[in-house]
């Protein structure tokens, strides 16, 4: 896997700055972590970051962020192209607009959802990346992505060496299909409109259709629009001029822009309102974007994928969804699955995520035995993909077995399970994983606990993402349980 990115995080909690680093390390080409604001600019001359994820308060007790927003103006004022993404345990919507108007990229909340974490800095190192190129650079590009755009006419080709497919698991016939159809699709600049459940990857077919296009050298830009509050998605989207509202003190691409040439991902679209989904549609129809505070109208150059769990045609006949806008995003419209109809593909993403997980943490080879199999197979899934991963990780985090039984899948909620026999307990105790004299569940609890802090090297915010739940939650059971 190709590591892209120097990341500089900028953080008082020395938790978080380790765990940020272990989440991103196996993803970026550098990574430096630094406790205290007065450090950034020397970091920026020395160690160059794509990337600063820089957070708001320094100071116990602080929620303003006015310390995040002093040094953000520094920032940028000693490179005004910087690409800073925003920590805070402390989110509301009068904030996200102000660190969004005053240069921010976005905002990653405390505690961090990992996927999105990861899709929000790739995006933001795709970013810098774009706004840092030299014209010679620009240039040696333009050639290189002419000379990609023949080699994709025949199918064929560059295809098996990129290995865009590498992430997409599954070998069952709503897959095959899947994979034929976007062959197909990705080297046109059709709007695709991708429809599934939540945990379905919708995310890892839209980067593989980018990747399979012509536009594949150039900008794949994300926005998460269920993730982005209302008020901000014209701002997001357009961009602005230094002095179009208060505050806005410099001017901001919007994403539009920054995609131009290459792909807009639009996630969660059933969440855009009625009055954005009018000037999205003009976009798609005049190729034309204007930001806000501006009478400059620019001509853009984008694909738009666009993906949704909603029913968008269910939406379009109650009126919060506009039916011409539909059929502009559902030129193409694919499909994913979910996990419970793919048959035996769920066993090879499990396998697949073992030999992940099993890299990640150091614990040698683990394979799936026969009732684990029959377990997997059997369960329904509701959380699609990303439920399979979080039961795997979990599965080789509280076992230390090379080969994982029924026993130690915990398909429940809680970091135990609670539905084993007496005669499972001994078993599994007897075979390495946690061992536990009976099956009281505080027993249970506090192993479990101590095992993931040990694996996790003592870092709380670590081990609580490991056991699925949040610090705040594993503080509370640290104590109650006396670990």
């Amino acid at each position: 896997m190709e590591k892209k990115g120097k990341i500089l995080i900028v953080d008082d909690n020395e938790d978080v700055l380790l765990s940020l680093n272990m989440l991103l390390k196996p993803y970026v080409e550098g990574i430096r972590v630094i406790n205290t604001p007065e450090r950034i600019i020397g970091m920026m001359d020395s160690f160059m970051p794509d990337v600063i994820m820089l957070d708001m308060n320094f100071h116990r007790d602080a929620i303003s962020g006015e310390e995040g927003y002093e040094w953000l103006k520094k920032i940028l004022a000693h490179n005004p192209k910087s690409v800073v993404l925003f920590i805070t345990a402390y989110v509301d919507t009068e904030k996200a607009v102000r660190a969004i108007k005053a240069g921010a990229i976005d905002f990653i909340p405390k505690p961090w959802d990992r996927n999105k974490l990861l899709d929000t800095v790739k995006s933001a190192v795709e970013l810098s990346r774009e706004r840092n190129l030299d014209s010679s650079d620009s240039q040696e590009k333009e050639s290189e992505l002419k000379l990609n755009m023949n080699q994709c006419s025949d199918s064929k080709s560059v295809v098996s060496s990129q290995d865009v497919f590498a992430g997409m698991i599954g070998e069952c016939p709503a897959m095959r299909e899947l994979k034929t159809q976007m062959m197909r699709v990705a080297a046109t600049d059709a709007n695709v409109l991708i429809t599934g459940e939540n945990g379905t990857g919708k995310d890892v077919v839209a980067h593989a259709l980018h990747q399979l296009s012509g536009r594949a050298r150039k900008p794949f830009v994300n926005i998460d629009l269920g993730c982005i509050p209302e008020n901000l998605f014209e701002s997001e989207l357009f961009g602005y001029e230094k002095g179009a509202f208060t505050d806005a003190r410099n001017a901001k691409e919007g994403r539009i822009e920054t995609a131009d040439g290459g792909t807009l991902f639009l996630d969660e679209i059933g969440n855009l309102n009625l009055p954005m989904q009018q000037k999205l549609l003009t976009v798609i129809e005049k190729r034309e974007t204007q930001r806000i505070g501006s009478n400059k109208v620019s001509r853009v150059d984008v694909r738009i994928l666009a993906a949704t769990n909603a029913h968008l045609r269910e939406k379009v006949g109650e009126g919060t969804f506009r039916q011409d806008l539909f059929y502009r995003l559902n030129t193409i419209e694919l499909h994913l699955p979910p996990l419970r109809e793919r048959g035996e593909d769920i066993v090879l993403l499990a396998e697949y995520f073992l030999k992940i997980y099993s890299g990640k943490y150091s614990v040698g080879d683990v394979r799936l035995g026969a009732s684990a199999k029959q377990k997997l197979l059997k369960h329904t899934w509701p959380g699609n993909v990303r439920e399979l991963q979080h039961c795997i990780e979990r599965a080789i985090v509280l076992n230390d077995k090379t080969e994982l039984a029924a026993e130690d899948i915990r398909l429940e909620d809680s970091v135990v399970a609670l539905g084993s026999s007496s005669s499972d307990s001994s078993s599994s105790s007897s075979s390495g994983s946690i061992k536990v004299d009976s099956l009281n569940l505080q027993t249970l609890e506090r192993e479990a606990i101590k095992r993931a802090i040990s694996l996790s090297n003592g870092n709380l915010t670590q081990a609580a993402e490991l056991l699925g739940i949040t610090r705040f939650a594993l503080y509370r059971k640290i104590d109650k349980l006396g670990v």
